[in-house]
């Protein structure tokens, strides 16, 4: 029962946010990055944010710290939304938030700080990673399902964290995919979606990995994790900006260039992150020499794809530069 008043409180909040979007204008206009057509609402994944809340006032503040981190980022990100930000404002608030799961976690001292730094420098970087992967109908939502359901099964086993915490983020993720998860999208998350559910999604998993000490879960990500620091390197090859938009992420060029739906994309990504995770967690295998395979494999699919048909990108940019 308390689960179902949480889940009609959350569709409550995300329809009252619809009104205060479509108040005051909150919108997501379609640019060179995008891969949808026409206005829609931005922030949606507001309710991620929502849902920890909720679970802090109907379960206990069990983790504070983690908490105030996550409202920080949340709320400058949802700033962001409805007005461009510096970044460099951005990474300070990311880094503060980032400091503080930290100090949740219990492992902010002064000896190992050299790992400390590297640790929030790669956090920061995997939570904008999720970020730049929030570009069609349905992935976000999508994807984080798939790295929460091992996450809410090794809980059984270990008990490195609250399940009521990870089946109330499944319920914010379950109304918001409701939403988004569709052809024609209700809303979008926009950077308060995508940045607060990677944040939470990774307070789980360093919960998982400082329980087990073993850094292989980080498989969970390993989809996501490829398309990013592979295409950072193709775009490093290419000479450009990476701080401009682009379409060159596989997810894009599959929606984009080969016309491939949204949903259907979508769920190629979360069927094989669920894959990937179940092979870590059922095959009787070195779970270190599994992630490195996991990460051969990945990486030979995304350059054989990338080789065959990245020549439609290019093609696009030519029809985009002669049109203007």
């Amino acid at each position: 029962m308390l689960y179902i008043i949480i889940s009609v409180l959350l569709i409550f909040l995300e329809l009252a946010y619809f009104l205060v979007a479509d108040r005051f204008n909150i919108i997501d206009r379609p640019n060179l990055r995008s891969s949808h057509k026409s206005i829609v609402l931005r922030g949606g994944g507001i309710i991620f944010l929502f849902a920890v809340w909720l679970y802090a006032a109907f379960f206990g503040l069990t983790y504070p710290w983690f908490i105030l981190g996550l409202t920080l980022i949340g709320l400058i990100s949802f700033i962001d939304d409805i007005r461009s930000l510096p970044d460099s404002v951005r990474l300070v608030v990311q880094f503060m938030a980032m400091f503080l799961m930290f100090h949740q976690f219990g492992i902010l001292n002064l000896q190992d700080w050299w790992m400390v730094i590297v640790a929030l420098v790669v956090c920061v970087g995997i939570t904008n990673a999720y970020n730049f992967m929030d570009g069609i109908n349905g992935i976000t939502g999508g994807y984080s399902i798939a790295v929460l359901i091992p996450l809410v099964y090794l809980d059984g086993i270990h008990d490195f964290i609250s399940p009521s915490f990870l089946y109330v983020v499944g319920l914010s993720l379950l109304v918001f995919c409701f939403f988004n998860f569709r052809k024609k999208a209700r809303c979008f998350a926009g950077d308060v979606g995508s940045i607060s559910i990677a944040f939470i999604l990774l307070f789980a998993l360093g919960l998982l990995i400082l329980d087990t000490q073993d850094f292989s879960y980080i498989v969970f990500l390993a989809v996501y994790g490829t398309d990013v620091v592979l295409t950072i390197c193709h775009r490093i090859l290419l000479h450009e900006n990476l701080g401009q938009a682009h379409r060159k992420h596989a997810y894009q060029l599959m929606a984009n260039e080969l016309k491939i739906p949204h949903t259907v994309v979508s769920s190629l990504y979360m069927a094989v992150q669920l894959l990937i995770s179940a092979g870590l967690i059922f095959i009787p295998i070195n779970h270190y020499v599994y992630l490195g395979l996991v990460i051969v494999v990945l990486s030979t699919a995304y350059l054989l794809f990338m080789g065959k048909y990245y020549h439609l990108h290019e093609e696009y940019l030519k029809s985009k530069a002669l049109q203007s």
